[in-house]
């Protein structure tokens, strides 16, 4: 997986158009609010599923400086892969799936530190949702400490069903959240996804219902909740006892 530190941003009708065509690794595009002419852009980006968001003439000249041409795209930090590549990195291992997904994580910081624990605790993969979820741009890839380089990432249209293709391939789907089985009566040997639930909202509805099991931690002190990396990062070494 090819990554830099920083992500590039490119600006300009003619050069997001291209890359675009040329299906170049891009988190979003960034449209000038009411701007003319950007038909294409916007097709060739819902057709790969990127972000699209209208913006003012600040933020783009934020993003770019005065000579934005009315449009800007922000290259992805890393490469992202598929769920086939995650579940093939598996196999070569001569071991079950192991893989942590994020449900709507839209803190970079959060999302950095649960890629690092992912690369040291062996994971084979990251699944993250195109919408409502912080990309891996340069933040979050200086967070993970460099991780996001090693880990296999997959940035999917929709996290319900890429979680009814795990089940298919065998992965039994623990979800987190403060109601759910306690940690301890959990059996995590064998093929598992870990889903972490966003910093505000948890899982996700849809989400939940589709986990095999929902897990919870225990909590002893007087706040009920735990930050969304520090909750993955105990999950993922509760998987790694079973994994040895």
């Amino acid at each position: 997986m090819e990554a830099t530190s920083k992500e590039e941003i490119i600006y300009g009708k003619n050069a997001v158009t291209e890359a675009l065509k040329a299906e170049r690794p891009i988190d979003t595009v960034y449209l000038l609010k009411n701007a003319q002419g950007m038909n294409q852009i916007v097709a060739l980006a819902k057709k790969q599923g990127i972000v699209i968001k209208d913006v003012s003439e600040d933020k783009l000249k934020a993003l770019c400086g005065e000579k934005h041409g009315g449009t800007a795209a922000v290259m992805s930090a890393v490469t992202y892969c598929t769920i086939d590549d995650i579940l093939e990195n598996a196999e070569k291992k001569g071991k079950p799936p192991f893989i942590i997904i994020c449900d709507e994580i839209q803190d970079p910081h959060n999302l950095g530190a649960i890629i690092r624990t992912a690369e040291a605790s062996g994971a084979d993969g990251v699944i993250i949702p195109k919408r409502r979820s912080a990309a891996v741009n340069s933040t979050v890839f200086k967070t993970s400490a460099g991780a996001a380089a090693w880990v296999k990432i997959a940035r999917v249209s929709n996290l319900v069903d890429t979680i009814k293709t795990l089940k298919k391939h065998g992965v039994w789907v623990y979800g987190a959240e403060a109601d759910g089985t306690p940690i301890d009566k959990a059996d995590l040997s064998g093929a598992v996804a870990l889903v972490i639930g966003s910093e505000g909202f948890g899982l996700g509805k849809l989400v939940r219902e589709n986990c095999d099991v929902v897990l919870s931690l225990p909590m002893f002190g007087k706040v009920n909740s735990l930050n969304a990396s520090v909750c993955a990062g105990i999950l993922m070494y509760e998987a790694v006892k079973y994994r040895k």
